[in-house]
């Protein structure tokens, strides 16, 4: 082959490797952009559940092919995982009519009157320290103690970032996959709540004992008219209730502190057992919810090592994949 000959064929083999890098980039940002807009979209074009889930669950990693790693990207991959779940965990209520049909209501009740040796934990408990048409400042403290969280699980991932970079990738798989195998159990096995049971009559050991939920009843009284749009955008769907994601993810959080330092884990697990005592108490979930959101976060915890090699194993097609875009 001559000098001329190389020069053309190794022209050619870049233009080639340039195609391809382009090729693979715009593949990855056009399964970021269906990740985002589908969901968004779902209602008005009738997307079928399927295709909405698929598009969401793509987009994390194609965002880590399309664009170099950065504390940015970062923060957009767990964003992104975040948007999936969010409608994942609302998309059943798409149509409520067909959720109430298929709802759970019984099985937790009986559970936890077996826990509570009789009476659920959370009638027990607001007999014995609520006082009717009030809600006291004990009550106050469960309340935010319930609101906080939504900071809390990201929070807990953000400070081992912040402590701990190198821990970040573990620690953000764990949090974010107990968010999304919960998501699993919500489509499955749709549960009522404490609150709407006893809304519906079914958690009425006798007249005058029905279940209040303090969260609403403060909640109005604190935000006043702004409570109903903070509302719509956090309670997508009531019929959620099993395993209880709230008590799941802060038992995760509490562990991923705990392995950042002894008195950041212990203000993980103080704020994990407050929460689980709030949840009870304020009727937003039964005990057993608790038991069951306790049982997916040891169980995501404890598969955690085992699923290092398929992990690594992703990596690495992924960063191949990145690097072949990169030279576009």
């Amino acid at each position: 082959m001559s000098r001329g000959d190389g020069r053309a064929y190794a022209q050619t083999y870049t233009q080639r490797a340039l195609r391809v890098s382009r090729a693979i980039r715009a593949t990855a940002w056009a399964c970021v952009a269906a990740g985002v807009a589908a969901p968004a979209l779902r209602r008005r074009l009738a997307l079928p559940p399927e295709a909405v889930l698929g598009a969401a669950a793509i987009a994390p990693a194609a965002l880590c092919i399309a664009t170099r790693r950065t504390l940015g990207r970062d923060v957009a991959v767990c964003a992104l995982n975040m948007w999936g779940y969010v409608h994942a965990y609302e998309m059943p209520n798409d149509d409520p009519q067909r959720l109430a049909a298929r709802v759970r209501v019984g099985y937790p009740i009986a559970i936890d009157r077996v826990l509570g040796l009789g009476t659920p934990p959370t009638l027990r408990l607001q007999r014995r320290l609520s006082a009717p048409g009030r809600v006291n400042r004990f009550e106050r403290v469960l309340v935010w103690c319930h609101w906080v969280w939504f900071l809390v699980p990201h929070g807990s991932v953000a400070y081992v970032r912040w402590r701990r970079p190198e821990r970040l990738p573990s620690a953000a798989a764990r949090m974010y996959a107990v968010f999304d195998l919960g998501a699993v159990f919500y489509w499955a096995i749709p549960t009522a709540p404490p609150w709407w049971a006893a809304q519906h009559g079914r958690l009425d050991d006798a007249p005058g004992t029905q279940a209040r939920r303090m969260m609403l009843e403060y909640g109005e009284q604190f935000w006043g008219d702004r409570w109903g749009a903070l509302y719509d955008v956090f309670g997508g769907n009531p019929l959620a209730a099993m395993p209880s994601l709230h008590f799941a993810t802060s038992v995760t959080a509490a562990h991923l502190m705990s392995e950042v330092g002894p008195v950041s884990g212990t203000i993980g697990w103080a704020y994990a057992l407050t929460l689980g005592l709030a949840l009870v108490y304020l009727g937003e979930h039964y005990a057993i919810d608790l038991i069951a959101g306790l049982a997916l976060a040891e169980t995501v915890r404890g598969a955690a090592p085992r699923a290092v090699p398929l992990a690594r194993q992703l990596s690495r097609v992924l960063q191949a994949l990145e690097a072949r875009a990169a030279t576009a």
